[in-house]
């Protein structure tokens, strides 16, 4: 038993702070990441003996855990994800592209976790995690155009808010 702590431990060490930003970027505050880091964890240790080395590596299977979790977060406390049909009416400029040079990480991070909970996972899935609109559809049980509306929503959103800055 002493040695599965210390291999736990060990994958916590390194992969703490790539766990908890994936939490981070769903969640709307540390308090609700930190909680779905707890549940991950339990997850990923409760069912190492399923992952597989020729499927993939640790990282990539170990995060798509904490993205489940952060998915399940949302549900549970009842975050609609079609809801907020917030429309956008923005004059948008090519310049706010050039916000992004004077954004730091953490700057850009709160940015994200302050778009509305629907577009701020469907954001997440297509931009960091790489999911295309048919997946993120079945992952939310939504329809793909729902997350293609949503994922435009979510950039004219956030457009807006980075043209603030400059």
């Amino acid at each position: 038993m002493l040695r599965n702590r210390e291999a736990q431990g060990k994958l916590y060490t390194k992969y703490q702070t790539a766990w908890f930003m994936i939490s981070m970027r769903y969640a709307k505050n540390r308090d609700d990441a930190l909680d779905v880091l707890q549940n991950a964890l339990i997850k990923i240790f409760s069912k190492l003996d399923q992952f597989d080395v020729e499927k993939g590596s640790f990282k990539s299977w170990s995060s798509k855990i904490v993205v489940n979790e952060s998915l399940m977060f949302l549900r549970k406390h009842s975050y609609e994800f079609l809801t907020d049909d917030l429309e956008c009416h923005f004059n948008l400029q090519d310049e706010t592209e050039n916000a992004l040079d004077i954004l730091s990480t953490e700057e850009l991070t709160r940015m994200i976790q302050n778009l509305p909970a629907g577009y701020r996972a469907i954001f997440n899935l297509y931009v960091i995690e790489g999911y295309n609109h048919q997946e993120i559809g079945e992952m939310l049980e939504i329809s793909a155009g729902t997350s293609k509306s949503q994922f435009f929503k979510a950039k004219k959103l956030l457009r807006k808010r980075l043209e603030v800055l400059i």
